[in-house]
């Protein structure tokens, strides 16, 4: 008997983590869905196109970052956007994604003045935070695949930005079952993150010579 009942108890914790865990990936994509478009369907009269980084090799760019790129170019030449934001990491002079963005850029078409470089995208949270603080964005097409638009165009709204999302996934991607899961940790973790801060801030206010 004692048995079947702290079954059900571990069945109960089980379910209430699942819920915690996935509840907070579920808000953030039905807070966004209507947001994410594909690059053809993408509303126009947006001041810039902010293009999430992704791994380049020997200077070459990924099919991810390629495909981004492709995508915010043609947002460009439509007229949909009048500049293009390039968010990457650079490590060194050996890893520039940053530097192999612009080229592709140019290569495209897009004049130089229309291009605006960010070297220290390391995140998104520090790719969207920099646009709208050191660049002064507030209305912009963020460019990614759309497993990652959901928590970008979340991110970018918590900062007061009216961003819309432009879907860059032009073909399939090998390990794209990890970077879902990614996601929804990341997703989970950010939620948590707000709870913890939150409750840090009651603790203060109550017992502010305690902490």
């Amino acid at each position: 008997m004692k048995k079947k009942k702290y079954l059900t108890v571990a069945l109960i914790v089980l379910a209430a983590l699942a819920l915690l865990v996935l509840l907070p990936p579920a808000g953030i994509f039905l807070e966004t869905n209507g947001r994410v478009h594909s690059a053809d369907d993408t509303p126009d009269g947006y001041e810039c196109a902010i293009v999430l980084g992704a791994s380049v090799v020997n200077g070459r760019l990924s099919h991810m970052l390629e495909d981004r790129m492709k995508t915010a170019v043609s947002l460009y030449k439509s007229g949909n956007v009048n500049k293009l934001l390039l968010s990457g990491d650079y490590q060194s002079e050996d890893y520039n994604e940053v530097g192999a963005m612009r080229r592709y850029a140019l290569e495209n078409g897009i004049p130089d003045e229309d291009i605006l470089l960010d070297y220290s995208g390391f995140s998104t949270y520090e790719t969207v935070s920099r646009a709208k603080k050191l660049f002064g964005i507030d209305r912009a097409v963020i460019v990614t695949q759309r497993y990652h638009l959901y928590r970008a165009l979340h991110i970018a709204r918590s900062f007061g930005m009216e961003v819309v999302g432009a879907d860059a996934a032009l073909r399939g991607y090998r390990g794209q079952i990890f970077r879902d899961m990614r996601e929804i940790a990341g997703k989970s973790v950010k939620f948590f993150n707000i709870v913890l801060h939150i409750a840090y801030a009651v603790v203060i206010r109550v017992h502010p010579y305690e902490i």
